[in-house]
């Protein structure tokens, strides 16, 4: 199968850019790469078409999809009021799995082709959401959620019954398991330690949570005396090159410092932070100590699935906080949401347009007032994240696969 139009190709090791070229697909993988005219006449795209990598999102919620738009709390009453119980509804597997079902397809449909996503305390339907991606095409890692305390009877099950129930969790196609102890609040040291122990043993991608509101930073400091909120992540085992820690946004330079040093991602989720009024995360900061960074949705804390439009706001975010200093070029933008989101996840061979990737791919059409005009663009990479628009996706390939 062949693809043409103008393709989004790797620039470096932190960019991209543009060009007239074609791609040709074997099975689930990209065998071929050209510029210039395709040999043959394309079986996707054209002229007109884009062909781009397909979009990782880096920390969202899959039971929280239909709790987009709850607003006006910030997060420890959110969480409350509107997660958990929305959360409890996954205790019945079958309705889990039909809504990994229906979030699957949302996703395809803003172009999102890989995610590292959250499930519930709830092992058969974390399994089931599992089954349900992997059937999809979906790359993915799926965290069984721990906790067992602050939070309702119903989500917080005996530590035992639970670490028992993680371990024997298994991955399915491109979907796989990983630890996800909700954040430290409602971990108890036992919890955390059992957190630690299962990842080190099973290998898996550690998720949850860090510093995203005030009140939750205080409370971390009341629970674990003496310790950072970080702090306590690495005293059990849960700090490291497989770690992605959500959000960041009240992280001090010694806990920057210790997260360079161990490696571990934060997931920066600027519209979250937005809409819950937790604050806004210094990414700049980050990355100047050395943290790495990825970028997630935080559905439904954050009510947007487009990841080009979750780019719009991490750059918003960085102007907000550093004025012309916060200019992230576009081409480091569709970077972070393509390969740059995959590499942090532990995927090199995901969402990016070269020999040897799996074939995720995206081929949109600008409208046609767009396409006329394409010549006076001043920043054709600018225009395309700016002016973004779901609609102009015309097919979503995954693992070689054209979606219906």
């Amino acid at each position: 199968m062949i693809a043409a139009g103008r393709l989004m190709l790797p620039n470096g090791t932190d960019a991209v850019r543009l060009a007239d070229a074609w791609l040709r697909i074997e099975n689930d993988r990209i065998a071929e790469v050209g510029e210039g005219p395709p040999p043959v006449e394309p079986d996707l795209g054209g002229p007109t078409s884009y062909v781009l990598p397909g979009f990782v999102d880096a920390h969202c919620h899959l039971p929280q999809f239909d709790a987009i738009g709850a607003d006006g709390m910030e997060l420890l009453d959110w969480l409350a009021a509107v997660i958990f119980p929305a959360e409890t509804r996954w205790q019945d597997a079958t309705y889990a799995r039909d809504m990994a079902d229906r979030v699957a397809s949302r996703l395809l449909t803003a172009g999102t082709t890989a995610c590292a996503c959250f499930a519930t305390v709830h092992a058969e339907a974390t399994q089931a959401a599992i089954e349900t991606l992997a059937a999809r095409g979906l790359r993915a890692h799926v965290g069984h959620v721990l906790m067992d305390r602050h939070a309702p009877r119903a989500l917080t099950p005996p530590i035992a019954a639970q670490v028992e129930s993680s371990r024997q969790l298994r991955p399915a196609g491109r979907a796989e398991v990983s630890v996800a102890p909700r954040f430290a609040i409602s971990c108890t040291p036992e919890l955390l330690a059992a957190a630690g122990e299962l990842a080190a043993k099973t290998g898996r991608l550690v998720q949850t949570h860090l510093s995203e509101n005030r009140a939750e930073v205080a409370l971390a400091r009341e629970l674990f005396p003496g310790r950072s909120y970080t702090q306590v992540y690495d005293d059990f085992g849960l700090l490291s090159e497989r770690a992605v820690l959500a959000h960041g946004v009240w992280l001090d330079d010694d806990e920057r410092s210790l997260l360079a040093e161990r490696g571990a991602i934060v997931a920066h989720c600027p519209t979250a932070n937005a809409f819950l009024m937790s604050g806004d995360a210094d990414v700049r900061t980050m990355r100047a100590a050395g943290v790495r960074v990825a970028l997630g949705s935080d559905i439904a804390g954050g009510p947007i699935v487009s990841m080009p439009r979750v780019a719009r706001h991490m750059l918003e975010t960085s102007k907000r906080l550093h004025g012309r200093d916060g200019v992230i070029p576009p081409e480091r933008l569709w970077r972070q949401i393509t390969a740059g989101n995959a590499d942090a996840l532990g995927w090199p061979r995901t969402s990016r347009l070269e020999p040897g990737a799996e074939a995720d791919l995206l081929i949109i059409e600008p409208d046609a007032c767009e396409r006329l005009a394409r010549d006076r663009w001043p920043n054709e990479l600018g225009y395309l994240l700016h002016a973004w628009q779901d609609r102009w996706i015309r097919r979503v390939v995954v693992a070689g696969r054209v979606q219906p």
